[in-house]
């Protein structure tokens, strides 16, 4: 079992609130990554898209579930894939910061083993690709 990271660096023209925002909702976050997501359980928090809620990622048997670990407001969102998948010790981090004046530094951090050997670098590179894409949407979303 192979282990692999992603990580994403970038700095965008949005205030960090309405980043986080776009990356906090369940629902607008699929406009972010081209895919349908819904929220399928809220958090018991204040923010219904907080920790212990669960997103849906895809259509039917194509999709996965994500369990929010950790959330801090306008600063942290942490995640975990929870239905079966092709990887195993997944852990999605998005880190939020001020970069200047109306500016939002996002470092966007992915680990995870493949199950099946040697396709951790294939679903690797194109979740990748799929992130990178997806995210330069982020000022017209927010």
């Amino acid at each position: 079992m192979a282990h692999y990271l992603i990580e994403i660096d970038e700095t965008f023209d949005v205030p960090r609130r309405k980043a986080f925002a776009v990356f906090a909702d369940h629902n607008r976050f699929g406009k972010l990554v081209g895919a349908p997501v819904k929220r399928i359980k809220d958090s018991d928090q204040a923010d219904p898209n907080g920790i212990g809620s669960v997103r849906k990622i895809g259509i039917g048997p194509l999709s996965i579930e994500e369990k929010v670990l950790g959330f801090e407001p306008d600063s942290l969102i942490e995640y975990t894939i929870t239905s079966a998948s092709p990887l195993r010790n997944h852990l999605g981090r998005i880190l939020f910061s001020d970069a200047g004046e109306g500016r939002t530094r996002i470092q966007y951090t992915i680990s995870f083993e493949d199950i099946v050997p040697f396709t951790g670098k294939v679903v690797g590179s194109a979740l990748e690709q799929g992130l990178r894409r997806g995210i330069r949407k982020l000022p017209a979303l927010a």
